[in-house]
């Protein structure tokens, strides 16, 4: 997973406005999405950060998780972000950044948020902190003509992957132990609509990303793409925050509106909106790791 991060090449290959016109995704209810100010929670934000426009990156190339429409970044990372500021009472702001360069940026003070369908992994906590709040496995997808089948990460042997470059997918690939001289051949794209475009053209068999991605490229591809085999290696999204003090109790507060968004209903809302809820987690499931102590 991011991820992936994050139908990058259906959406360019295809036309954007086309099947984003097609999807059943609709703005129903969209009031009951967007978050009302919370003040015990908005006391847990840094004194510092109260005042000023906290800078968000996000690799805008991952519907239905964040993407682009136009000029305007839509999905269900960014509105649940939003969501979380209006909890808060903060304003946020919104930057379309490479994947591979959000936690850096994020070290080096650039950015005070990661929220880009992050996989919370022990290796990434300790760079960031992770506040949990999504699940989603790692799900496969091929060409409608092709023969492959998924039926676990060793199928993988003796084929070449796309993947999108700094994801947990492309670690996993690249883990995978082969027999009988079998290697995975893994090719890493800076972003995922270049590994899309690997699939389509026949350069990989197959595509490797998180499970609802790859089912959001196929329901887009009009035929052109299907889902293979089950999802594996399940595993929980974070927003993520700097290895600071300011940043970790920025997290608690992020923490604190999470669980709050879950209980009045908004979460549930905003996943339903982008067809996400078998993703969901529980209140008790929004958990901060890899914090300072």
């Amino acid at each position: 997973m991011k991820r992936f991060n994050r139908l990058r090449s259906t959406l360019v290959v295809l036309g954007a406005a086309s099947l984003l016109a097609s999807t059943a995704i609709t703005t129903a209810g969209a009031s009951s999405m967007t978050g009302k100010y919370n003040a015990a929670d908005a006391k847990l934000v840094p004194a510092a950060y109260k005042s000023s426009t906290l800078l968000v990156a996000t690799d805008a190339t991952y519907p239905p998780d964040e993407s682009m429409k136009g000029s305007t970044m839509v999905g269900f990372d960014v509105d649940f972000i939003n969501a979380v500021a209006s909890t808060l009472g903060v304003k946020v702001k919104e930057n379309n950044v490479t994947f591979d360069n959000i936690i850096g940026g994020i070290e080096g003070g650039r950015y005070q948020i990661g929220n880009s369908s992050f996989t919370d992994t022990k290796a990434r906590e300790k760079q960031v902190n992770f506040v949990d709040y999504f699940q989603a496995g790692e799900g496969v997808y091929v060409l409608n003509s092709s023969k492959f089948v998924f039926t676990g990460l060793k199928s993988f042997c003796g084929q070449k992957v796309a993947v999108e470059t700094g994801t947990t997918e492309q670690t996993d690939a690249q883990a995978v132990k082969c027999s009988g001289g079998k290697k995975v051949t893994v090719l890493s794209f800076p972003n995922q609509t270049e590994a899309n475009s690997a699939v389509q053209s026949g350069q990989a068999v197959a595509g490797f990303v998180d499970s609802q991605v790859a089912g959001y490229i196929v329901s887009l591809a009009r035929g052109l793409f299907k889902l293979t085999g089950k999802p594996v290696n399940v595993f929980p999204y974070g927003i993520a925050t700097a290895k600071t003090a300011n940043g970790l109790q920025l997290a608690k507060a992020i923490q604190a509106a999470t669980k709050t968004l879950v209980a009045n209903g908004t979460y549930a809302a905003i996943l339903k909106k982008w067809g996400v809820t078998s993703g969901a987690v529980s209140g008790p499931n929004v958990v901060l790791n890899g914090a300072k102590s």
